[in-house]
């Protein structure tokens, strides 16, 4: 079982995660497949490792001890694959494909520590979740993160960053908005074909509210053209002007002071980025390494 550490790594992600589902998204693999590798390892140690609860997940003392073990080994792992990678002798440029609010506000921190795991020049490409898809599929790109869940065959997909939806306005907000308190705004939207117009459209349904019900003053398709339009809107307009965005797009504001957010009563608009990379890569050396040191980033 050590020569075959997959198994390995699905058990402490199953753990980690406290989920079955949760550690599938996480891996990329099916849930039928998490349970298999788990069910493999008991088969093998012929003893229980975890117990399901309707809590989450309960380790056995048998586990605890695996437990401990997986974590030397996971460690051990990731220091040979550092070194590993210092001896493949190969020049080229990590091409890096992401979708609007990653490409602009998340992934730009962390490109130079990407290109130091990897020892080359890291590229990135920035446009629609479905763009950047198209452009993994025909092989321009390494590896691509995406806000959208644009599902192919061929790719593997794993959970990232948890992303939450707020409104957000140069104007301070009520901590949580009502249905017919969003009728007092007016509107900076985004364009129908986003998957941000989308998600929320669906929230607003939901409510008993819908965009065309809204005073839009206009439909914008870049989140950082909509955050400089709330910023420069007059901060003392009796109708104050917002919008909504990730809150990865606007953190920075929010901490200094210049934008101000809310919450929907009762609904909290959130959704997943996920990395995705061709199957046929999925032992690669340098898609291992980047895909891994991202999601180390996860509670970003």
């Amino acid at each position: 079982m050590l020569k075959d550490f997959a198994k390995l790594e699905t058990f402490l992600m199953v753990i980690k995660e406290k989920s079955f589902s949760k550690a599938s998204a996480k891996l990329g693999i099916s849930q039928p497949a998490v349970t298999q590798q788990i069910k493999y390892i008991e088969d093998y140690l012929d003893t229980r490792i975890v117990e399901r609860k309707k809590n989450g997940i309960l380790l056995t003392k048998e586990g605890e001890d695996l437990f401990r073990i997986a974590n030397k080994l996971e460690k051990a792992i990731a220091s040979g694959e550092k070194e590993i990678l210092k001896i493949i002798n190969k020049d080229f440029t990590f091409i890096m494909g992401s979708s609007n609010a990653i490409g602009n506000y998340v992934l730009p921190n962390y490109l130079g520590e990407i290109k130091k795991r990897i020892n080359n020049n890291v590229y990135m490409n920035v446009g629609l979740s479905c763009e950047i898809i198209d452009q993994l599929e025909d092989k321009k790109i390494d590896v691509a993160l995406i806000e959208s869940p644009v599902f192919r065959d061929g790719i593997v997909y794993r959970e990232w960053v948890l992303d939450e939806l707020v409104v957000f306005s140069n104007q301070p907000l009520k901590k949580h908005l009502t249905a017919d308190e969003l009728l007092d705004f007016d509107w900076i939207c985004r364009d129908e074909n986003s998957h941000t117009r989308r998600l929320t459209s669906e929230v607003f349904e939901e409510m008993g509210v819908q965009c065309n019900n809204f005073s839009v003053l206009g439909v914008l398709g870049s989140p950082t053209a909509i955050k400089e339009s709330i910023l420069h809107a007059d901060p003392h307009s009796e109708r104050p002007v917002v919008s909504i965005m990730s809150r990865h797009v606007i953190a920075a504001e929010l901490a200094e002071g210049k934008l101000f957010e809310a919450r929907l009563k009762n609904y909290k608009i959130e959704r997943h980025f996920y990395i995705a990379y061709l199957k046929d890569r999925k032992h690669d050396a340098f898609v291992d390494n980047v895909v891994n040191y991202l999601l180390s980033l996860n509670k970003i």
